[in-house]
């Protein structure tokens, strides 16, 4: 009887392909293991399998697989659901999904290897390139396609390879070679031949005349005294001042032996654990309550107000939920908060803390992808970002997912593009967990959900230790500027509290949304200002490396002297970023030490934790930072926080511009005046009489709620109705513009009036290709399987036509 295997790859493919095992092979298998099979001509892929059957494929003749790659599933099969989930809600496929689930190092790949042909040819018909690949092969069994890229220095060797399989000079196969590399450390030990006393005691008088040599023995022998530990090659050249090349000579002789140890990448250095702290009756009520709702509902909202103490009320459930043997994913919306937590995790919970995000190397992810897989004592609680719910739980008990309504648990590119707070409430399900949802700006579909009673609700209304709320300001700028009361773009009133503030020994945050020094350089005579080529955005000035750059395709040219289009120097820079923030907080303050937050700064893997650090430890006085600052930041000496604009936040184009900027500035005030005195926060603003910026003067979240809800209503956006953004991208405008227009009339003949568009964004032309979007709307009663079902018949027939193929079309299931 023949056995089929069905296999997801990491390709973009609507259906999954068949290959054929052997009856063995199908006895081994399991759903979940990784196989590489052939794809394609010459493509090698490791691919998982989805299902093992009988059914041969109708339409081609299965191919046999390569080879299998592990000895059980490192998949399971609740992840298997869950990204099936995910590839029929976010209307993508299960290639896409399986991408973006495994670190690469899981992945293996294929690279082609040139050898020389068993027979031997006439050198004479070889052209001169030919001949320098096939001389060069004379020299060495093999060589890799950027060998020979770099043999002829050009980048497209295709045709000379081509050319030289057919001259039958050549052989050409596909290499597979493993990514992930386990992390040895060297260890040495003398050699037993010197275990007895007078074989020591000869080779001490041997070495007497070497004293580096003689030094790295005693060094040797009271470091495995005091540790009685193994000792590492590294340590023992550094207790003994010896380089590694005199440690090298004494393995050669024979004196020493060196050994290898596997470890751990991610390692927890820390000292016993201390108990977790005891809850004021704030969050003792809370708790008792959310445990009371989990019992009725499986997701709970937690609203807590800014440093009420959420994260004391989540290590209480997490230490119940441990106590039963089950495993934890905390998720967070931003590295920056990552770093801050893992500290305080480990000091209640020790090395059960497994960390898992973006600025972890591949193979340290794949460390935590086996501890969670094994369910291993290292991973019971796994702290991540929105990657992290790919994850193989086995037995998950609680999700809580922090300052739920971030915009950063959403994954906009590329596909599956995500919720990660919605997915996780899919992956509870599926495990029959429960999720905790907290957030201190609840987003407006979270709330909605609880007051339809989805969701669980419970809230606290108090901070820790009674402190009170910050005292919020706003500063009327035009005001200001009337009177001259400005010095750059600090107004009198936030100059005089900052001078308070740190004549009294506290810190100051300042919040600019903006990174770079400018976002336009403008020319006073002609008023042109320097555009990207690839973009319609004009390009940001960034002072630090005098440079001109765009945020959106990282196109980068030198500032210019002189304006390219008059040739007048007079250039002027308009608007202003976090860089210039800092450099005028400098002149105003220069005995003070300033320190900037922003996406230039935290480039590196440690760059976020060494910036809240030294702001913890009290180095930093006054920290400027764009919205990374606003996220759960737990900071004791920050008395005064202020918002340089609060306007360009107010008035973005887009439906949710007034909740979000509510969110970000209360979270940012949140940030003062965190234990004992009160905190000072002062928004600078054109226009101090904005409905939002009362609201959040005062506080008021269920005013704001009221009000966007009254919005969302009459102008049918989420959560009233369900929402799906199509985007088309192409070089050539008259094509998309023609084939957005075909795609909006195909849907309107369908939907009717629920289509809005096509319509450009505010920015039309990214990294040279035109967008044009077209905006789905469903209403409740409307079937939303069905709905998607009618919008891919519609993507597949607009991608049938000949004209439209090369056009690019992104589907973004709840695109907010």
């Amino acid at each position: 009887m023949n056995h089929f295997i069905d296999i997801i790859i990491p390709v973009p493919l609507q259906k999954l392909f068949t290959y054929s095992i052997t009856t063995s092979e199908a006895d081994f298998l399991q759903p979940g293991m990784r196989v590489s099979v052939p794809f394609g001509k010459s493509k090698i892929y490791t691919g998982i399998v989805a299902k093992i059957h009988t059914d041969p494929p109708a339409a081609y003749e299965a191919k046999e697989i390569h080879q299998i790659l592990d000895d059980g599933p490192i998949v399971n099969e609740k992840q298997l659901r869950l990204w099936q989930w995910m590839a029929n809600y976010y209307m993508c496929t299960l290639g896409d999904v399986m991408r973006a689930a495994l670190p690469s190092a899981f992945v293996l790949e294929s690279e082609t290897v040139i050898t020389k042909h068993s027979k031997a040819i006439d050198e004479s018909i070889l052209k001169d390139d030919e001949f320098l690949v096939y001389e060069a092969l004379q020299h060495q069994s093999s060589l890799k396609i950027h060998d020979i890229a770099n043999i002829l220095d050009k980048k497209n060797v295709l045709p000379v390879i081509k050319r030289l399989i057919e001259k039958e000079a050549i052989a050409v196969e596909e290499e597979i070679y493993e990514k992930y590399k386990p992390k040895l450390v060297r260890y040495v030990k003398l050699h037993t031949h010197y275990a007895s006393q007078e074989a020591l005691q000869k080779l001490l008088e041997d070495l007497s005349r070497a004293p580096k040599q003689h030094q790295v023995i005693l060094t040797l022998f009271s470091v495995s005294a005091t540790t009685k530990k193994p000792v590492k090659v590294a340590d023992l050249s550094t207790e003994s001042g010896a380089s590694a090349s005199i440690i090298k000579s004494l393995i050669d002789k024979g004196v020493l032996e060196e050994y290898f140890i596997q470890t751990d990448r991610v390692q927890y250095s820390g000292d016993e654990n201390e108990d977790s702290k005891s809850l004021n009756d704030y969050q003792n009520t809370a708790l008792i309550e959310i445990k009371e709702s989990f019992k009725e509902q499986s997701v709970v909202l937690l609203h807590g107000v800014t440093s009420s103490g959420k994260t004391e009320v989540y290590v209480k459930l997490i230490e119940d939920v441990l106590s039963k043997g089950q495993q934890v994913l905390y998720l967070l919306p931003e590295i920056a908060l990552t770093a801050q937590l893992i500290t305080r995790l480990q000091n209640y919970f020790g090395e059960q803390v497994a960390v898992f995000h973006s600025k972890y190397s591949s193979h340290e992810r794949v460390e935590v992808w086996n501890h969670v897989l094994n369910n291993s004592a290292k991973a019971k609680i796994v702290l991540g970002a929105r990657s992290s719910i790919f994850l193989p739980f086995n037995n998950l008990g609680l999700i809580i997912v922090d300052e739920e309504h971030e915009q950063s648990f959403k994954q906009f590119d590329p596909a599956p593009r995500y919720h990660a707070r919605d997915t996780a409430v899919v992956l509870s399900h599926i495990h029959g967990a429960k999720t905790l949802l907290g957030s201190a700006t609840p987003s407006l579909e979270s709330y909605f959900n609880a007051k339809q009673n989805k969701y669980g609700f419970v809230e606290i209304t108090k901070r820790y230790n009674d402190v009170l709320m910050p005292d919020v300001e706003l500063v009327d700028i035009k005001d200001k500027l009337k009177k001259k009361r400005m010095k750059g773009h600090f107004s009198d009133r936030l100059i005089a509290e900052m001078t308070e503030t740190l004549r009294d020994g506290h810190q100051i945050i300042l919040f600019q949304n903006r990174r770079g020094f400018s976002p336009i350089v403008e020319c006073n005579t002609c008023g042109h200002s320097p555009q990207c080529p690839n973009c319609d955005v004009s390009l940001t000035y960034h002072q630090y490396r005098d440079q001109l750059r765009c945020h959106y395709c990282g196109f980068v040219e030198m500032m210019r002297k002189k304006c390219a289009a008059c040739g007048s120097t007079e250039l002027d820079n308009k608007g202003f970023g976090t860089e210039q923030i800092e450099a005028e907080v400098k002149l105003l303050f220069p005995d003070y030490k300033v320190a900037r937050m922003d996406l230039d700064t935290t480039r590196g893997k440690y760059g976020y934790e060494k910036i809240i650090t030294a702001l913890e430890q009290q180095e930093i006085d006054i920290l400027v930072g764009t919205q990374m600052l606003t996220k759960g930041l737990d900071f004791r000496h920050v008395k005064l926080v202020g918002i340089m604009n609060a306007d360009n936040m107010l008035n973005f184009p887009d439906f949710r511009a007034h909740e979000r900027s509510f969110q970000l500035m209360l979270q940012v005030s949140g940030r003062a005046g965190r234990t004992e005195e009160r905190g000072k926060v002062l928004i600078q603003t054109y226009n101090p009489h904005h409905n939002i910026l009362q609201q959040v003067s005062s506080n008021n979240y269920i005013d704001m709620y009221n009000e966007q809800m009254n919005d969302r209503y009459n102008f049918k956006y989420p959560p009233i109705y369900k929402q799906i953004k199509i985007t088309l991208k192409h070089k050539d405008f008259a094509r998309v513009d023609t084939a957005s227009i075909w795609y909006a009339k195909a849907l309107r003949s369908v939907f009717g009036d629920n289509i809005l568009g096509p319509e450009s964004p505010p920015i039309a032309r990214i990294r040279n290709q035109f967008h044009k979007n077209i905006l789905v709307k469903i209403p409740k009663k409307q079937s939303l399987g069905k709905t998607k079902e009618a919008i891919i018949k519609i993507n597949n027939s607009f991608l049938s036509v000949k004209d439209f193929r090369s056009v690019k079309v992104i589907l973004n299931v709840d695109n907010f």
